[in-house]
């Protein structure tokens, strides 16, 4: 097992070399020009813009910037932010758990209400259930972020006043954050309301954003369990006389969660690039509004240090989903 480990991190190396590359040339593509962004509609003058130019490290040549980058970060020092003047780690760091919250619930969602549909979609093949199920999980999947995001705070904020339209909570209440996450918090500070509030927030953001992976898992529960339903251990299970729901539950969906556990790995990445258009719709601010706002101010530094800290959560996640399939069969463990 620790061989295995040691050589997964050993291809994470190349991979990170390509996105460090990627990230850094991607945001030098964009048109404009960060210090014309940063002064302003007042401008600045010629003198200013070149003192700027060398502050920020511009003047010197583009595989030099790389390098020092690359250095940097390999000491821990993911630059500081054009547009704040602040360390780039401790800005990801205040607003990461904004994201983690929205994408917990959102993914929470989407196993819940995902795995039992393709479950129900498989036993009832063939059916009316079988085909309304997939053909709405086909909607769904289909259905753009910003759309969709937009329709329901129409219905439920709009119309029905059910939902607020926007931020984690209202402004009336004001506590100190503890761990970040705006329902513990809320629950801690004692008030009044607080975590109703909160959580009110939380809804059509969750929705918004779990409706993919929701419609993903769906899909893919339902064909793996139909994969596995078809083998000899499973009929052997029904000839024994066992009851259905033993033989689905027990013997069918512990073989059928492998590609399920692969998808769930996958839809991570989803989620935190859909957090992106969620976050910006809703308000909410975490490090998908903090990247968008980033791109329009040119603010380099966020935005490719931004990118290379996502990639990193997104590996290290797809980490833990390799190393769960032991959990789930252990004969891969054996292997």
């Amino acid at each position: 097992m620790f061989r295995y480990i040691l050589n997964k991190l050993v291809l994470i190396v190349p991979t990170l070399v390509g996105i460090t590359i990627c990230a850094f040339g991607f945001v030098r593509l964009l048109p404009g020009d960060p210090i014309l962004a940063l002064a302003g509609e007042h401008g600045v003058s010629a003198e200013r813009y070149e003192v700027l130019k060398v502050q920020f490290g511009f003047d010197r040549p583009i595989w030099e910037q790389y390098f020092r980058y690359v250095w940097n970060v390999l000491h821990g020092d993911f630059g500081i932010s054009i547009a704040t003047h602040r360390p780039v780690i401790g800005e990801f760091l205040t607003l990461f758990p904004a994201t983690i919250e929205l994408s917990l619930f959102a993914m929470l969602f989407a196993v819940v209400v995902g795995i039992p549909v393709g479950i129900f979609a498989a036993v009832k093949r063939g059916t009316w259930p079988d085909q309304m199920l997939m053909g709405t999980a086909l909607v769904g999947y289909s259905m753009p972020i910003f759309w969709w995001g937009l329709l329901l705070i129409i219905l439920f904020s709009g119309m029905l006043h059910w939902t607020p339209v926007s931020g984690r909570i209202d402004v009336q209440f004001f506590f100190k954050p503890v761990t970040g996450l705006m329902l513990i918090d809320s629950l801690l500070s004692g008030q009044k309301g607080a975590f109703q509030s909160a959580f009110s927030h939380l809804v059509l953001p969750t929705i918004v954003l779990g409706t993919i992976p929701l419609a993903v898992l769906a899909r893919q529960t339902r064909s793996a369990m139909l994969e596995v339903m078809g083998e000899d251990y499973v009929r052997t299970a029904r000839a024994k006389g066992l009851k259905a729901r033993r033989v689905v539950g027990l013997h069918a969906l512990r073989n059928a969660l492998i590609p399920v556990v692969t998808t769930i790995g996958l839809q991570v990445g989803v989620l935190l690039a859909g957090a992106i258009l969620t976050e910006t719709i809703f308000a909410w601010p975490g490090i998908g509004k903090w990247m968008v706002d980033s791109i329009f101010k040119r603010d380099y530094v966020v935005v490719q240090s931004g990118l290379l800290l996502i990639a990193l959560i997104v590996m290290a996640v797809n980490l833990l989903v390799d190393l769960l399939y032991a959990v789930i069969n252990p004969r891969i463990r054996a292997q």
